[in-house]
This record gives structure tokens, C-alpha cells and sequence, in this order.
């Protein structure tokens, strides 16, 4: 997923409705005039992206999204480029603003038709204007016509402000979405853009802000804020010449049950390729001849017990339990021992579903931590099912977080980290398709738990761990591919990441 935006800032739709009708009453910017902004803003990166077209096939909806279409054929025709206008939904309901717009086609011999199956697409760019940043839950029935007609053409596709289908305020598709290759969006960048379905539909998504006033977009407080890893970074502690290991921390990472220590190894590898100054692994003896042979900087313990592990949870400055726990009786005991240590923590896979399954009697209101659920991990513990979780991602971390007082990481495409104090949720803007394989999720916790081991508080951490995570993996598929990426791939790379980001490596 790329972008380019003047700013980090995300909004859902009454916000971005908000600055536009601030833009038109405080600025006196007559509404028509952004949409013909809006418009030729498009023309212009669809030139740039794909060159002068030898066709614009240009699907137009009834509303205002569809002006901002209107406007493009206008323009196209102004420079004697090839276009159709393919009118979907109501035309006969088709005013104001868009309306003006139609006319400025009709003025200028644009072909208006309504869509048919067999319309030829075999050449040139489309325009996706059918729907705006107003549609949710279900597309009627010529609309998902429509959508289908031009994921089929195989076609280049810019969608205007968001691809059709695709919801603007959470990122779910309920039923089909334009795939486009180029977004363009206007006044605040649409927060579903850029996580659930959004990263998989959207392509290039570039902002314009449509000339508005700096004034009037910063009266509406943005609902979510893209991260940057170049800004983290600046969080990381600079070691100084005197440091020593045990000043920059130790990370325990407990996990591994019978069949599964490869989770609780890469993590604690992870951890240690961060830059904590100890790690340590707690599992079970089965796997500590494989973590010393693999990396021996590790310091790996076995344990038959809880009580075996309770004298060991002295030295640690921060845990990471969870990867490849199991949950068993053994995982039980570990994960109550862990819970009441006081110590920061970071909980993920199943350390997680032995707490959503309530196998553990810690009142975790009090504990310091931060959780790193999948979405089928965040569904059981908020006890529903996982389309609820994908059908409002930012809902569903909100919830998280009031029910459990954690800081909250909700992994997938475009991964969501909880606020504190009101503030914007974050949304990571790096990661690619590559990274769904098993192992990935055990390398972030591992990542987490060495920034917090070396000071850096639980809610930058997660910020930080994240894009740092992701950044790595987008650095790998540069040098390797998408295709067989696995999950220790990245390891060096974070190493690259955090050294070199934003230098000649990228």
C-alpha cells in the first residue's frame, strides 16, 4: 500500500461533511467550485499516473461523486480525449451541484448511456464516480452490476474520493468494491482507505485538500492519524558510550508448549534483534536444545510448572507471553503466574484465548499490557463473531480497550492501535500481503516487549513496534519478493529498519 498525503490525519465521513460545509459557509467557497476542483484535481493525477488515454470510460452515480465524473468528461472533452459516460442509479434524481456538472457534458457532446452488459471496455482508463463516501451496508442491484462490469475489464481504474462499495468510515466491503489502481480523495483522507479491505481496493491513494483553508481543516479534530516510522524512531533510546546490557533492558518471552516452540523462539529472537540487552525464553525443555543452536545470546530456561517459573519472573524488566502457549494445563499455570507479576507485558495468540475462555482469575483492570489480537482472537474476547470485528475495525478496538484496560493492537491490513486520552486511533500505513504467514504475529511481540525492555512506554511501544514490524517486512519484499516470505525473513531487516529508515535504504 503507498500514499501520498500532505498530512497525516484521517476522518471519517461527519467529519469530512463538517469541513466541507465550513469550507463553503466560513471560507465562501461556493460548493460547485470544489466540486470542479475536485475534478480536475482527478484529471490531473489520472494524466499523470497513466498518460494521456486513449479512452475514458466514466461510471457516474446520481450523487455528487458522480458530479465530480461529470466534471472529468468535461475536462477530458475540453482535450479532445475519447469518453463515455455510463449513468448509473436514478438519472432522473440527479441535482444540484451534479446536475450543473451533466450540463457542462451535454454542453460539450459528451456521450451519456446507460451501462449494458457488453459496453466495450477493451481500451483506455475508467473512472469509478459511481459511489461517495455516503454508501454503506448493502449495493443495490445495478450498482454491484456495475462494480462487476469494471473489476472485469482488466483495465486501469481510478476511483474519485473512494473506490465504490467500499465503506469510508470503516473499511469493510459488505458486498463487492472496485478494485481501483489510483484513489484520489479530497478535503480529509477517508480512515476506511487504509485499513480492512480499504489497502486491497485502493491502490495509490493520493489527498488533495481542494485548496481549502489550513484555517478550516484544522477546526475538526482528524478520528484517526496514519503513523510514521520516521517520527517514532526519535522514541528509541540512543544507547550512550557507557551503557551495559542490563541498562537497556530484559524481555522474557514465555510460550512454546509441546509442538509449538517455534512461536515462542522467533519471538524472543525477535526481541533480541530489537535491541533489548537480555532475552530470555521460558518454555518447555523439549525446546531448548533448538533455541541454543539457533541463537544462543538467548538465555532459554525450561520450566514444568507455574511454580517453576515463579523465581525466574524476578529478573525480567518486561514478559511477552503467549506465542505458541498452548492451553493446556501448563499454559494455565504460566499465564496466572505472569498476570500476577506486576511486571509490563505484552499478550498475544494464546495467551490471549486463555483469557477470553476466563481461565484466569487476575483482575486484568490493573494490569500494565498491551494486546496483540488477530481479528479471530479479538472476536472471542469481546465474545462475537469475527465479521463484527471486520465490519468496524475502529469499533471493534475501541470496545477492546474499555473492556480491558490495555493498550490494544488489532493486526491485519492496515493494523489499528489503540489512543489514550481521547487522541486519534493510529493506523500503520506499511505492510503488504507477504506477511500473512504463520510466525508473523510471534516477530511483533517479540519487537514490542525489546522496546518496552529498553524504556520506551507501553502506548509508543505498540506504535513503534508496529510500523517497525511492517516496515521490515515492506523492506524484505523489496529485496526477496511476496511470494515464500516467512516470518524470520524479516529479522534482519529490522535491524535495517531501525538503523537506516528513511536513509539510502529506502
Amino acid at each position: 500500500m503507498s500514499h501520498t498525503l500532505l498530512q497525516d490525519a484521517l476522518f471519517n465521513t461527519q467529519t469530512v461533511r463538517e469541513l466541507d460545509r465550513l469550507a463553503v459557509k466560513n471560507a465562501g467557497i461556493p460548493s460547485f467550485n470544489l466540486m470542479q476542483k475536485a475534478g480536475a484535481v482527478a484529471f490531473a493525477e489520472l494524466l499523470e499516473t497513466f498518460g494521456e488515454p486513449s479512452f475514458l470510460h466514466i461510471f457516474c452515480g446520481a450523487g455528487n461523486n458522480g458530479g465530480d465524473g461529470y466534471i472529468i468528461a468535461a475536462l477530458a472533452a475540453k482535450q479532445n480525449i475519447p469518453a463515455t459516460i455510463y449513468e448509473v442509479g436514478n438519472t432522473a434524481a440527479i441535482s444540484g451541484d451534479a446536475n450543473l456538472a451533466k450540463q457542462l457534458c451535454i454542453e460539450a457532446n459528451v456521450s451519456l448511456q446507460e451501462l449494458k452488459i457488453d459496453c466495450d471496455l477493451s481500451q483506455g482508463v475508467i473512472v469509478d464516480s459511481l459511489l461517495g463516501t455516503g454508501f454503506k451496508g448493502s449495493l443495490r442491484a445495478d450498482f454491484a452490476e456495475a462494480i462487476e462490469v469494471i473489476n472485469c475489464s482488466f483495465l486501469p481504474v481510478v476511483s474519485i474520493d473512494i473506490p465504490s462499495g467500499l465503506n469510508a468510515d470503516t473499511g469493510a466491503v459488505e458486498d463487492i468494491a472496485v478494485k481501483a489502481d489510483l484513489t484520489v480523495t479530497f478535503i480529509g483522507a477517508k480512515q476506511g482507505l487504509f485499513t480492512g479491505r480499504g489497502p486491497a481496493v485502493s491502490g495509490e491513494i493520493v489527498y488533495d485538500s481542494l485548496d481549502i483553508p489550513e484555517s478550516i481543516l484544522q477546526k475538526i479534530a482528524p478520528s484517526a492519524e496514519l503513523m510514521d516510522l520516521s517520527d517514532l524512531l526519535e522514541y528509541l533510546p540512543e544507547p550512550e558510550a557507557d551503557v551495559h546490557k542490563s541498562q537497556r533492558g530484559h524481555c522474557m518471552v514465555i510460550g512454546g508448549d509441546l509442538c509449538f516452540g517455534g512461536a515462542a523462539i522467533m519471538s524472543a529472537e525477535a526481541s533480541l534483534t530489537t535491541g533489548s540487552g537480555l532475552t530470555s525464553l521460558v518454555t518447555r525443555a523439549e525446546h531448548i536444545t533448538a533455541s541454543l543452536a539457533r541463537q544462543p545470546e538467548i538465555m532459554a530456561c525450561a520450566v514444568a510448572s507455574g511454580q517453576q517459573l515463579e523465581p525466574l519472573l524476578e529478573r525480567p524488566t518486561v514478559l511477552v507471553i503467549g506465542p505458541g502457549l498452548g492451553r493446556s494445563s501448563w499454559s494455565e499455570q504460566l499465564m496466572q503466574k505472569a498476570l500476577a507479576s506486576d511486571l509490563p507485558m505484552v499478550v498475544d495468540a494464546d495467551g490471549l484465548n486463555i483469557i477470553s475462555e476466563g481461565r484466569v482469575v487476575t483482575n486484568l483492570q490493573n494490569i500494565n499490557w498491551i494486546m496483540t489480537p488477530h481479528p479471530g482472537e479479538a472476536a472471542r474476547l469481546l465474545d462475537i463473531p469475527v465479521a463484527e470485528i471486520e465490519a468496524d475495525r475502529f469499533s471493534a478496538v475501541r470496545r477492546l480497550q474499555e473492556k480491558y484496560n490495555a493498550v490494544v493492537i488489532l493486526k491485519g491490513a492496515g493494523t489499528i492501535v489503540s489512543a489514550q486520552n481521547g487522541q486519534p486511533i493510529k493506523v500503520c500505513p506499511y505492510g503488504n500481503s507477504g506477511m500473512a504467514t504463520g510466525g508473523m504475529g510471534d516477530i511483533l511481540s517479540g519487537v514490542i516487549g525489546s522496546l518496552i525492555a529498553q524504556g520506551v512506554d507501553l502506548q509508543t511501544a505498540a506504535e513503534l513496534g508496529c510500523c517497525l514490524h511492517s516496515a521490515a517486512a515492506d523492506m524484505a519484499v523489496q529485496e526477496k519478493g511476496y511470494k515464500g516470505l516467512v516470518a524470520t525473513d524479516i529479522l534482519p531487516y529490522l535491524t535495517d529498519a531501525m538503523n537506516q529508515w528513511g536513509q539510502e535504504l529506502l
